[in-house]
């Protein structure tokens, strides 16, 4: 509930927010972490998401995203799939993927 009673006041509960500094985690071990706190329903801030680091081969994980990029819808592609160049997109796609979108516990 968000109102709890206590001495005759109400007070509104308020999500905790945590904020995570981005710089030298890996991709998908910091956004596993935050998908989970999301899914226990507390707000997540990432800051510095330009300064992650994705592990394996700098020439594969270009070739990878180029090839990622490249997919599109066939008839119209301003219908998407849409793919973001921006790190802190990047970061929020590969969370998104984490967190179930069909249950209410993942809206």
């Amino acid at each position: 509930p968000l109102f709890t009673s206590s001495s005759n006041q109400l007070e509104r509960k308020m999500p905790e927010t945590i904020v995570v500094d981005g710089r030298d985690h890996l991709l998908g071990r910091l956004a596993s972490v935050v998908a989970k706190e999301l899914l226990a329903g507390k707000k997540v801030v990432i800051v510095r998401c330009d300064q992650m680091v994705v592990s394996g081969s700098l020439v594969r994980n270009k070739v990878r995203y180029a090839y990622f990029r490249k997919l599109r819808h066939n008839t119209n592609p301003s219908r998407g799939p849409f793919h973001f160049r921006s790190p802190a997109r990047m970061v929020w796609r590969t969370i998104r993927g984490m967190v179930h979108q069909k249950t209410a516990r993942g809206q």
